[in-house]
């Protein structure tokens, strides 16, 4: 299926940093989602990348954008110490949300968070800060659990994945699901490890992503179809 999607680079001043990010702004968008990366990940993360292309194709916008500076990401690949600093990676996924919500081609559309491994921690308590602007969460082999206290704040739909044989992460998202307040979910992926590299698995995270999105992001959702969704579940 063809996307129709223009990809540009746009930079966004994030206090006294300049962050880069790839913008992909299919004809037609019905929201818009903001990927949040992790553990020494970047914009150019094949399986994000692969995952905003099937968003693209959905009519779902997509923005890949690095929370950390290139100085700081030389820094963070000697010391490792930045990915984990989720206050930091936070408040710059809250500016770059502001900036979309600044933007002529951005600013109708929905937003929603894709957050990956320390990222989706990140997500989540940007999702906290921002409860009236961001629509929905989805969390790929993440650590919700390091958002802490930020968790019971969350009022957007979130939705944990997880690999089926990503044991000790399973548990950390069972703890953070726990923690949730909002309408969420835990979706385990049987047979798939930390990084969803098995054929189909990750697949399986674009998919349950794209539903996800497209129901909290593309349209209104009533009374008579939120019923219709299970709340607070695990599914396998």
């Amino acid at each position: 299926m063809e996307s129709n999607c223009e990809e540009r680079l746009v930079r966004i001043a994030a206090g006294s940093v300049l962050l880069e990010g790839n913008l992909s702004l299919p004809g037609g968008a019905r929201g818009i989602v903001l990927f949040a990366h992790g553990s020494g990940s970047s914009r150019f993360s094949p399986r994000n990348r692969y995952v905003a292309q099937l968003l693209n194709q959905e009519k779902l916008a997509t923005l890949l954008v690095d929370l950390l500076s290139p100085e700081e990401e030389a820094v963070d690949l000697q010391t490792a110490q930045l990915r984990f600093n989720i206050g930091l990676l936070a408040e710059r996924l809250v500016g770059v949300t502001d900036w979309l919500v600044r933007q002529p081609d951005t600013g109708p559309l929905r937003i929603g968070y894709f957050g990956a491994s320390t990222g989706a921690a990140a997500a989540l308590v940007a999702a906290a800060e921002r409860p009236k602007i961001v629509r929905a969460v989805v969390s790929r082999g993440g650590r919700p659990d390091l958002a802490g206290p930020a968790l019971a704040r969350v009022e957007a739909p979130t939705l944990l994945i997880v690999g089926g044989n990503d044991l000790l992460v399973i548990e950390l998202n069972r703890a953070a699901l726990a923690q949730l307040r909002c309408e969420k979910r835990l979706v385990i992926v049987p047979g798939a490890t930390h990084l969803f590299e098995e054929p189909g698995a990750l697949d399986e995270v674009a998919r349950l992503a794209r539903e996800w999105f497209e129901r909290h992001l593309a349209w209104e959702e009533t009374p008579a179809t939120r019923s219709r969704h299970e709340r607070g579940g695990e599914t396998s």
